[in-house]
């Protein structure tokens, strides 16, 4: 058993340092081309979010979360506030496209480079916000159904 945790834990050291580096790779471009950005943390929340409640809904057996049901108790009980404030950070965004745009930031690159940039925050934020949102709705089902399953395990 104690082998077994020593392997979930490096695994689960192994993907946050995998979420680390994709996060930095896709933030980049923005913070090296950008003076200033207002939703670089909303950005790398939702891009950390993403990835990691991903993994856990496809890959919960081989976390340390497998057999923590007190912990996934609790990560449903909190879910909730936590998808309001991902729905809260994309409406922000994207009210924030409506009214003033990102123009405003990309002052320094020639048009074709503003026109690019524009297009990469765009998709990026989106599909990233979009899917953060989806997996933590899906999230505290796929919890439930992990407590529900260990705790009827023998019982049948």
């Amino acid at each position: 058993m104690e082998g077994t945790l020593k392997k979930q834990i490096l695994l689960e050291v192994i993907w946050w340092i995998v979420t680390a580096v994709v996060t930095v790779a896709i933030i980049f471009p923005i913070v090296s081309n950008l003076s200033t950005y207002p939703f670089l943390i909303s950005n790398i929340i939702f891009i950390v979010v993403f990835i990691t409640l991903t993994r856990y809904v496809f890959f919960l057996q081989h976390t340390f979360l497998a057999r923590a049901q007190v912990i996934k108790v609790i990560i449903v009980l909190i879910s909730v506030p936590i998808i309001f404030m991902l729905i809260e950070g994309l409406s922000n965004f994207q009210n924030f496209l409506d009214e003033e745009g990102l123009d405003k930031f990309i002052l320094l690159m020639n048009l074709n480079q503003q026109q690019g940039m524009i297009n990469y925050i765009k998709s990026e934020m989106l599909f990233f916000g979009v899917g953060a949102i989806i997996v933590s709705i899906l999230f505290p089902f796929r919890m439930t159904l992990s407590v529900w399953r260990n705790r009827n395990r023998n019982k049948i």
